[in-house]
């Protein structure tokens, strides 16, 4: 399985509303509940007022088009990054999964995971 990784920091925060966000950025994601507004995007794009953000994630996703009838690919990509313990923020989309880990953990997950037989692009 192939594993892309994407070529920006990213930062994770709160927002206060939906206007606030770029929506003709490269990489965004939005998720929305009663309780908050939260958006994933490239660090140079995060709105100048956020309720909160953490900064200096980087990410990957896993190539190609996912199945919806797969089982067990974020699950068995996030076991092998726990038990070494490297923590996640896991974003998913309709075609496939997307996993950040902060930006010191970058380079040691991705190695981690290529030793475990993914192929890193």
């Amino acid at each position: 399985m192939e594993l892309k990784k994407i070529p920006h920091r990213l930062t994770v925060c709160k927002v206060k509303e939906i206007s606030d966000i770029d929506m003709g950025a490269e990489i965004y994601f939005i998720g929305k509940t009663d309780e908050e507004l939260s958006l994933v995007c490239i660090t140079e794009n995060t709105p100048s007022d956020t309720i909160e953000r953490d900064d200096g994630w980087r990410g990957f996703r896993i190539q190609g088009t996912l199945d919806f009838s797969l089982v067990g690919i974020l699950a068995k990509i996030s076991g092998i990054l726990a038990d070494h313990k490297i923590s996640i923020f896991a974003v998913s989309t309709y075609n496939t999964d997307y996993i950040l880990v902060k930006e010191e953990n970058f380079d040691r997950a991705l190695s981690i995971l290529g030793a475990e037989g993914y192929t890193i692009i």
